[in-house]
Formats: structure tokens, C-alpha cells, sequence
């Protein structure tokens, strides 16, 4: 396992830890921008997986204002993190490291998110939720978009 070659995975996976459909928005963004991510999955290229990644993330930001939603650690959540961060983490993974770079991802993005809820219920005390979640949105999208465009060229 080459561990500076799984970085993006990695870092994508902190990404998952406070937002759980960036990663996958970010890499719809990526591909639909005519990009290509170093691991191969076919899923990537279906314009219904491209599309409803983008719809989610996006439904994603709005959610998270609403007072009614819930942490990002009760098990759906966590659920939603681990998929969306394995899907991304394979796909910034070098080819025939996929696997890898999911699980790296993964084992980011879960304890992360214990530490980023606790991030973010710091900063809802101080400024709101409103606020407060969208200062985080900024940071995640911005830190999502720039992994994936540092780790993704045009297609060939």
C-alpha cells in the first residue's frame, strides 16, 4: 500500500466526516466537467449517479440548517458517511488501489465525524446553527472541490 498515494482518499474521507454527500458531489462536479479520477468505477460514469449526487449534496446544505436535523453520527448518518466516503476514496485511489482507498477513507471520515460534531456544536453555541453551518459548508465544499481538482486531470 503506497500511503502518500492514498492521501486524497484520505482527505477525502474528513471531508465525509462533516458533510456526507460532498465527496460524492465533488467527484459528480469532477466527472461531469470531463475529468477522470485515478481509481476505476463504472457507477462514476452513469449520468443518473452524476445527477443525484449533486441533487444530494446540494439537499445536503439545506438540510443541515433545518433544526430538526439530526446529528451526523446517529447510525444513518455514519451509514450514509461510509458509503459516500468509500465511493470517493476508491475513486481518488490510484488504479488497483481502490479498495484501499476506500477503507482509508472510511477509517477517516467515522472518527472524524465525532470530532466535527463536536466542532460544529462549539460554534452553534457561539454563533447559531444558521451560521454556523454555513461557515462549515464553506470550508467543506472549498476543501472538497480542491482535493478532488488536485487529484483528478481531464479525461485523456
Amino acid at each position: 500500500m503506497n500511503t502518500p498515494a492514498l492521501l486524497p482518499s484520505a482527505l477525502i474521507g474528513a471531508v465525509a466526516s462533516a458533510r456526507s454527500m460532498t465527496p460524492m458531489a465533488t467527484i459528480a462536479t469532477a466527472r461531469l466537467a470531463d475529468r477522470d479520477t485515478p481509481g476505476e468505477l463504472a457507477l462514476l460514469n452513469r449520468p443518473l449517479f452524476k445527477y443525484g449526487a449533486l441533487a444530494m449534496g446540494v439537499g445536503e446544505l439545506f438540510g443541515d440548517k433545518m433544526k430538526t436535523a439530526p446529528d451526523r453520527t446517529v447510525f444513518l448518518g455514519l451509514l450514509a458517511r461510509v458509503m459516500s466516503a468509500g465511493i470517493a476514496g476508491a475513486a481518488l485511489a490510484p488504479k488497483g488501489q481502490e479498495k484501499a482507498g476506500a477503507a482509508v477513507a472510511v477509517a477517516t471520515a467515522v472518527p472524524l465525524a465525532y470530532l466535527t460534531l463536536a466542532a460544529r456544536k462549539q460554534a452553534m453555541a457561539k454563533m447559531g446553527q444558521t451560521r454556523s453551518g454555513l461557515i462549515e459548508d464553506a470550508l467543506i465544499v472549498a476543501a472538497g472541490a480542491a482535493i478532488v481538482a488536485l487529484a483528478t486531470r481531464p479525461e485523456s
